[in-house]
């Protein structure tokens, strides 16, 4: 009876909309209409979406997933939880172009600036500020909002490898001495193993966000699907100038959204137009307004939806407006099931039974949504060419093959691209298996 009781309630707040679930900090999510009449009476086909609704609202509640939540207990006090339990640095709040009038008097109420960055290229300071003695993260953000209504504060959130962080370090950096092939691809992961044979014709240029930069098999992988080019093997975008931003380096607080700001915008200095991403988190204000920057001056951001599951929240990146959000389909071309859906998904593209790069020099077999990212980043990267993000988006829309239901949809967007890019894991000798 309690959880009927329960049920109904989310129900209430689910009919009337958005509003009230974004004042618990909960996702917006598509209203059902509250049923009338007494529960105990109900017909059965209603029963039976009252526990359909049961479910959902469990998903609801469970917003955040569980390889995010781990990271707060293996951080040894280094993270902690914001008020929905998405991790954060511990005591750190960002601040977005404040005002040196509302800093000054921050510093009057205790609070104490630990850092400020200006992030070159987007016309945005990042400050980073650490709430009073005793005063909890949260109470710090909602005083700083109060002192400030208009200004931007929030929790310096973490974003894991779209589903995982996998923090095994390889060889350092290799600097390849070829010439600029004058196609720009970005990616903002791991390190990449830049001695990699598939990636030894690529001139890669690597900046480390949390500490020096430090290879890692997510990265590496990703790279070589983006622009890998070797012996039975090739990326979407095979030999194409390669930058690298590594937002983790070994750090239990890699991933913050500070570091993924100071990545994105350096991408813009450096004029890379196309840029991958196969991370996910929460939405966070400032990486919300860095991103819209670059949309808004034709940069393609290219995200992975995550591996969480048909009924996990929307995550971002691939979230923002703008972002094209992508999903993974196994060598069937079937939706993985553990593939993310909803309005974020743009486009679907090979995710499993196929090869990518590892650590040491060889291969391996790959699953998720963060190795079929990198394949449309470097299909858009190959079309922006002929045009501007637009065109690119059009071009890749109209050779993208419909799968499910006719049109655009939310399990495969636009439909299937990439295909042919998939290479089979026993083509290059794949060994052992990196998912996620």
């Amino acid at each position: 009876m309690i959880r009927t009781v329960m049920v109904v309630i989310a129900l209430v707040l689910l009919g009337t909309g958005s509003p009230a679930l974004a004042q618990i900090g909960l996702p917006s999510m598509p209203g059902p209409t509250l049923p009338t009449g007494r529960i105990e009476t109900l017909p059965g086909r209603v029963v039976g979406r009252v526990d359909a609704l049961e479910r959902q609202v469990d998903a609801v509640v469970e917003t955040v997933p569980s390889h995010l939540t781990r990271l707060i207990r293996q951080s040894r006090g280094a993270l902690e939880a914001d008020p929905q339990g998405w991790p954060v640095v511990r005591g750190e709040i960002l601040a977005t172009d404040p005002a040196p009038a509302v800093l000054e008097r921050a510093r009057a109420n205790g609070f104490f600036v630990l850092r400020e960055t200006r992030l070159e290229g987007l016309d945005l300071t990042v400050v980073v500020l650490t709430p009073p003695r005793g005063m909890a993260l949260r109470d710090g953000v909602e005083r700083l909002a109060d002192m400030d209504p208009q200004g931007s504060y929030t929790f310096n959130h973490i974003h894991g490898p779209a589903g995982g962080v996998v923090a095994v370090a390889g060889r350092a950096a290799v600097p390849n001495p070829g010439p600029p092939s004058g196609r720009r691809v970005g990616l903002i992961d791991t390190g990449v193993e830049g001695g990699h044979p598939s990636l030894s014709s690529v001139t890669l240029t690597q900046q480390g966000f949390a500490g020096p930069v430090r290879p890692a098999a997510h990265g590496t992988a990703v790279a070589s699907l983006l622009a890998g080019r070797g012996a039975g093997f090739a990326g979407a975008a095979p030999g194409a100038d390669l930058f690298a931003a590594d937002v983790y380096g070994g750090a239990v607080t890699g991933g913050s959204a500070e570091a993924l700001a100071r990545a994105l915008a350096w991408m813009a200095v450096r004029d890379v137009r196309v840029i991958n991403i196969s991370l996910v988190g929460p939405r966070n204000p400032l990486v919300e307004v860095v991103v819209g920057r670059l949309v808004g001056r034709g940069y393609l951001l290219v995200a992975a939806v995550g591996n969480d599951g048909p009924a996990a929240p929307p995550l971002y990146p691939a979230a923002y407006s703008g972002v094209i959000g992508v999903t993974a389909v196994s060598g069937r071309d079937r939706v993985l099931p553990e593939a993310g859906r909803g309005a974020q998904v743009d486009f679907a593209a090979p995710g499993a039974d196929m090869a990518a790069a590892t650590l040491g020099g060889g291969y391996a077999t790959v699953r998720g949504a963060s190795f079929a990212a990198p394949i449309v980043a470097g299909l858009l990267a190959e079309r922006m060419e002929a045009g501007g993000a637009d065109r690119a988006v059009a071009a890749l829309t109209r050779e993208a093959r419909d799968l499910g239901t006719a049109g655009d949809d939310p399990v495969y967007g636009r439909g299937l691209v990439g295909a042919d890019l998939r290479v089979a894991p026993r083509a290059v000798g794949a060994r052992g298996r990196l998912t996620r």
